[in-house]
């Protein structure tokens, strides 16, 4: 692989109400932003409708709605006339099967079943359904059969529409249905009782089997006509970590992608390593935490955990990982049953040489079931690449034994099947479990404990453990040099499409834990006029509420019941309880009707605009000149207090954007205010500094002040590009400002990209932060 890689990256979320003839529109725009590359959402036809294009129905061909072959060629010209590159996000992993008949080869499996040439394309345990595929799509009530209709050659039920087989006689629904490769059943079902994997919970996924050649093949013909032609310079892979074997398939598409860059949508935890895939690196959760928590006060640690504990009412407040292994450890008895009851159907099929003296009949497949939902739930990462990764298991298998004594024995014969043999090879069950244990995490962790640690909101956010609440700068350096080392092409995200809060809601969110006292005044007060009887979901959702503020009613409310059932704990997706949901609308509403409320928000998000303002304009300095390809998520070179999916793929005003980049080129130093303009001016010199002077960019070196407030600079060069910012701003206020702080920036020329400014050997912090909270210096030309 080429050690070619953009500079940057955009990303843009092609919709079919912003296709690729609306995306070629911005393109000027983002030239003189500074990008290197523009990086698309999925491509391929995807479900009607589809505002995000996951739900891929048909891989051979580019979505129609989004402007299909023709605006992509018109796309990828128009991008390489600016001397843009084209990155594209694809989907492995999965098709999108919630409207059967927009999917040819799910079609033809239910019209066909086993004997279909594409049963195969899907991951289907045939067996365990009688031989029949499972669709949960009917509903509860008792009659629920008699709504089946037969239509010509389709079962009709309700707007679901199914094939029936070929030669089926036409009589009553139920015969019909009878004679079918594929069975309805009740949604409540699906948690236990389907027979294909899914991503994930999402019936309406199902998982695809990239690990057999000619599935690669099928599903990869478009992508791979792509890269041939020159459409596209680069490819994001979707989710991998669900695929049977990553690195085969790494392997495989790297041979597809030639020279051109993959990045890999790969969350690691702590310091989990990356096997040696054909990788540029990862799409860059890793980064965001790191810089995220530079700008945490550690002060804050103490109080905000015991205020959280005083509203949360169940002690997870100073219990993290006991957190995480009850939620996961739900979700795999719960919603994820499913999956984990195929682990241990193949755990009973054996060992890869096919010597099977204890299986599933032998132990009982609830206990083999029960532990391997317990090792799901003890398993420290996402998943591991075995044999790459075995430490995990065993720390799994040992965590798990010592909580469950009792298990002590179907856990050794349970991993015992999971590890490789003595030639190497893996039972089909470790695979299977493999695929299985990240699917575990991500329902339990990222959508359901992240919900119920709210001491900090802004530290519950993908690839970030919350129960590290700050980083020093000293920390902060050395994690940069090891990317730098070990990470020098992955890209850097600071906000994303699938981000929990985007970066400037966090940003005003880590404000909170340098005024912990005012924080609790807020919550005392609000909560004496509005209240849910669950104080753990009502301090997430003022943290929210106050991050994102001002923000509509409409946003708030779609954010707050998204959370509410995201959490399960006083209400949920699958029962819903409607006073409660009625509660939540009034807490919401409050924020805008209540007159005292409305005052108390009004007031703590003027405490935190400032302060939350310096926070971001940091953040997004350091992620920009940090080691690794930066990426900016459509329209956060602008402020960007988004919420939760879709709140943050709400269309991005790209003609007010364009308008104040020209003013900013007319030499303009804008406030810092609500327009954002800061914030842009901040975004296009770095990425300019980027694009049209990479030899700024070859090292890395921390920069430290001198004198009293030095603890509140974090600072770095980059090989002749510097990066300064403030970090703090409460507390550095409170003291008195920079006083007589200095940085010695050497003896070189710097100028400030900012404002314009000259500066060369011991600087007064005070002077070069005195119209922004922070800057960017390079050695002059």
């Amino acid at each position: 692989m080429s050690n070619d890689v953009p500079t940057s990256t955009y990303r843009l979320q092609i919709t079919p109400d912003f296709t690729l003839r609306d995306a070629a529109q911005t393109l000027d725009y983002l030239h003189r932003l500074g990008v290197g590359a523009v990086y698309l959402s999925p491509l391929l036809q995807a479900a009607s409708g589809s505002a995000h294009g996951y739900d891929v129905v048909d891989p051979t061909r580019v979505d129609a709605s989004r402007g299909g072959p023709e605006a992509l060629r018109e796309f990828s010209d128009a991008a390489h006339a600016r001397g843009l590159d084209v990155i594209v996000d694809i989907v492995p992993n999965h098709l999108g099967v919630a409207v059967p008949h927009e999917n040819p080869w799910w079609w033809d499996v239910l019209r066909l079943g086993r004997d279909s040439a594409y049963a195969g394309f899907f991951d289907i345990d045939w067996e365990f359904g009688g031989g029949r595929l499972r669709i949960p799509v009917l509903g509860d009530g008792p009659d629920e059969l008699s709504a089946l209709r037969v239509e010509g050659a389709e079962l009709r039920y309700h707007e679901h529409r199914f094939p029936l087989a070929p030669g089926t006689e036409l009589g009553a629904a139920p015969a019909v249905h009878d004679r079918q490769h594929y069975e309805l059943i009740s949604w409540r079902r699906a948690d236990a009782e389907l027979n294909y994997r899914r991503f994930f919970a999402v019936n309406t996924l199902a998982g695809v089997r990239v690990e057999d050649p000619q599935v690669f093949d099928a599903t990869h013909a478009e992508i791979g006509r792509w890269l041939r032609e020159g459409l596209v310079d680069g490819l994001r892979v979707d989710h991998p970590d669900g695929l049977r074997d990553p690195g085969d398939y790494l392997v495989r598409l790297a041979a597809l992608a030639g020279t051109r860059p993959v990045w890999v949508e790969k969350i690691l935890e702590g310091d989990e390593r990356i096997p040696e895939w054909p990788i540029a690196g990862t799409t860059g959760y890793d980064a965001l935490g790191v810089v995220d928590r530079v700008f945490v006060d550690p002060a804050g640690e103490e109080p905000l955990t015991a205020l959280a504990e005083e509203h949360d009412g169940r002690e997870e407040s100073r219990d993290w990982a006991g957190l995480v292994h009850r939620r996961k450890r739900a979700v795999a008895d719960g919603i994820l049953r499913s999956e984990v009851l195929r682990v241990a159907r193949e755990v009973g099929a054996g060992a890869p040489g096919g010597d099977d003296e204890v299986g599933v009949d032998d132990v009982g497949v609830d206990d083999v079931a029960d532990a391997v939902a317990e090792l799901a739930a003890a398993f420290p990462v996402y998943r591991s690449y075995l044999p790459f990764g075995a430490d995990h298991l065993a720390a799994a298998h040992e965590t798990a034994a010592a909580g469950r004594p009792d298990l002590a024995e179907t856990l050794a014969h349970v991993v015992d099947r999971f590890v490789p043999d003595g030639e190497g090879r893996l039972s089909s069950a470790s695979a299977r479990f493999q695929q299985t244990s990240g699917a575990v995490m991500a329902k339990g962790v990222e959508d359901n404990a992240f919900y119920r640690y709210t001491r900090l909101t802004s530290l519950t956010e993908v690839g970030g453990d919350p129960s590290e609440f700050a980083l020093s700068v000293a920390d902060f350096h050395r994690l940069q040099q090891q990317r730098l080392t070990g990470l020098p092409r992955s890209l850097t995200a600071l906000s994303t499409h699938d981000t929990k809060r985007s970066e400037d809601t966090r940003a005003r969110i880590a404000v909170l834990a340098e005024i912990p006292e005012r924080w609790a005044r807020f919550l005392g007060a609000v909560r004496t006029r509005v209240g849910l009887g669950d104080g753990t979901l009502e301090n997430l959702l003022w943290q929210s509420i106050v991050g994102a503020w001002p923000a509509s009613r409409e946003r708030l409310h779609a954010y707050a019941l998204k959370a509410a059932r995201e959490a399960g704990a006083s209400t949920g997706w699958s029962d819903p309880d409607p006073l409660f949901e009625g509660a939540l609308a009034d807490l919401v509403d409050a924020a805008f009707d209540d007159a005292r409320v409305a005052a108390e928000v009004e007031a703590i998000a003027a405490v935190v605009a400032a302060p939350g303002a310096s926070n971001g304009l940091g953040a997004k300095l350091l992620q920009l000149l940090a080691p690794g390809v930066p990426d900016v998520y459509q329209g956060s070179e602008r402020w960007e207090r988004s919420l939760v999916d879709p709140d943050n793929r709400r269309p991005v005003e790209f003609d007010a954007a364009a308008g104040l980049l020209a003013h900013l080129d007319e030499g303009r130093l804008p406030a810092i205010d609500s327009s954002g303009a800061a914030k842009l001016l901040v975004t296009s010199r770095a990425l300019r500094l980027r694009r049209d002077r990479p030899e700024l960019f070859t090292g890395y070196r921390p920069v430290l002040a001198d004198g009293p407030r030095s603890d509140h600079l974090v600072a770095f060069d980059r090989g002749g590009a510097f990066a300064l910012a403030t970090r703090l701003p409460v507390g550095l206020a409170g003291e008195g400002g920079w006083g007589d702080t200095v940085l010695d920036v050497g003896s070189s020329a710097l100028r400030d990209e900012l404002t314009g400014r000259t500066v060369s050997g011991r600087v007064q912090v005070e002077q070069l932060f005195d119209r922004y909270p922070v800057a960017l210096l390079a050695v002059t030309r």
